[in-house]
């Protein structure tokens, strides 16, 4: 959520800033500032009429010791009336909050300087691809193909027990899930991350904190009886886990990380790019979080792209990095990179991981500061998918399928399947 003093500071560039995510924030931004000078107001006669009441009280002490009733009952009388006056002001502010309240919510976190204009993912910009070479489509099964044949990965049974998008992993598939999460896990330690087991379901503060409500409320799955939602990735536990606390400075930064499965509806999701694992409703991930001060998030942002580079690198897969333009970008990030892996039967890229720099927009809905001299000040998060495994796993199938139809694994993976071959 924007702090309102960046909006009072400067709302011509918070203006300009939210036209690259393609919103037209002008009338809402003038909106939420008269609201606040509204607020500001009534706060002002609030405490001038309190001020009035703390004198007429001394005023009437006064006068009754004094044996003067009658001015006694008259300040008695401006004194009722003065109340009645407060309470009034009091309800209009609560409700012009609220009015606040619901624009700030609405309002995307402004982009970052660097962020690139553009409308949609045709507008990003590449920053990095690494040197492997992009295999070509000849003599390779795409690798919802190839896992049926070998029978790794089930989609018709996924789909008849649970629906379209929730697959099952068999055998060798599975394996291959719980050796990847164990290899992301193991190179997050070694990263400095502490590692931590989530609850799989959160409830409404915790998905607002995020940012995941009230802008994702359509694509995630809730459970109305309880009143809690299913995670769609790990960020939203981890990052809410330190929500309303006061960080001390040399604990900062904080480097968490965790796996979970992940739920996600994808409405409106349909076409090529939802066959095999390119889109589903259910998967896995492992999630990197960091909560930094302020002056150190962007140089973080770039230190968490090198370790996810380096993840997809030791897989031996061809990948690029890009820069999301603001038209490509979600609600709550402030800059966001995407590393994309090298589909060969697709010849096309794949997302496997988004890391963004959220600045101050999840910490002011959360309530996260750290106690900065005497006082405090809002913290940065950061997260970062290292990685999600879907569409790892169809890169993994698909660049490093043999001609005899076996798929030798990379190195690094096979002290974690036991066997160089899946």
């Amino acid at each position: 959520m924007i702090e309102l003093a960046r909006l009072r500071e400067n709302p011509e560039k918070i203006i300009y800033a939210l036209t690259k995510k393609g919103w037209e924030a002008g009338p809402l931004i003038e909106q939420a500032l008269a609201y606040d000078e509204e607020r500001r107001q009534l706060q002002k006669v609030i405490d001038e009429g309190r001020a009035r009441l703390n004198h007429l009280s001394k005023a009437i002490g006064d006068a009754l010791r004094k044996g003067d009733s009658a001015q006694a009952e008259t300040w008695k009388a401006e004194t009722a009336a003065l109340k009645e006056k407060i309470q009034a002001n009091e309800t209009r502010i609560k409700d012009t909050e609220a009015k606040l309240e619901e624009i700030l919510v609405r309002l995307p976190n402004p982009p970052h300087d660097t962020v690139p204009e553009g409308r949609s993912a045709t507008d990003n910009v590449v920053v990095y691809q690494n040197n492997r070479p992009l295999l070509p489509a000849e003599g390779r099964l795409p690798h919802w193909e190839l896992a049926e044949k070998r029978g790794l990965i089930d989609f018709e049974r996924g789909a008849k027990v649970s629906g379209s998008g929730f697959p099952f992993y068999v055998g060798a598939g599975a394996k291959l899930q719980r050796a990847l999460i164990q290899f992301f896990l193991d190179e997050a330690e070694k990263a400095g991350y502490t590692e931590m087991e989530p609850p799989f379901l959160v409830n409404t503060d915790t998905a607002f904190g995020t940012g995941q409500l009230p802008d994702k409320d359509a694509q995630m799955y809730y459970i109305p009886l309880d009143e809690l939602y299913l995670i769609p990735t790990a960020e939203v536990p981890l990052t809410n886990y330190f929500r309303g606390e006061i960080i001390e400075e040399d604990r900062l930064p904080l480097k968490i990380c965790g796996y979970s499965p992940c739920f996600r509806r994808e409405a409106g999701s349909y076409g090529k790019d939802v066959r095999g694992l390119n889109r589903l409703h259910q998967f896995d991930k492992v999630e990197i979080v960091q909560i930094v001060k302020p002056e150190t998030s962007y140089t973080v942002l770039e230190e968490m792209r090198e370790y996810v580079q380096g993840l997809v690198e030791k897989l031996s897969l061809s990948f690029r990095t890009v820069l999301l333009c603001g038209g490509d970008m979600s609600f709550a990030s402030a800059k966001t990179y995407d590393v994309e892996v090298w589909s060969p039967a697709q010849q096309r890229w794949l997302e496997v991981s988004s890391i963004s720099n959220f600045e101050t927009f999840q910490s002011h809905r959360m309530k996260l500061r750290y106690r900065k001299g005497k006082g405090t000040e809002l913290l940065h998060t950061l997260n970062g998918s290292a990685l999600a495994l879907p569409r790892i796993v169809a890169a993994l199938l698909e660049t490093h399928q043999t001609p005899d139809g076996q798929i030798l694994l990379p190195e690094v993976l096979h002290s974690y399947y036991r066997s160089p071959y899946l």
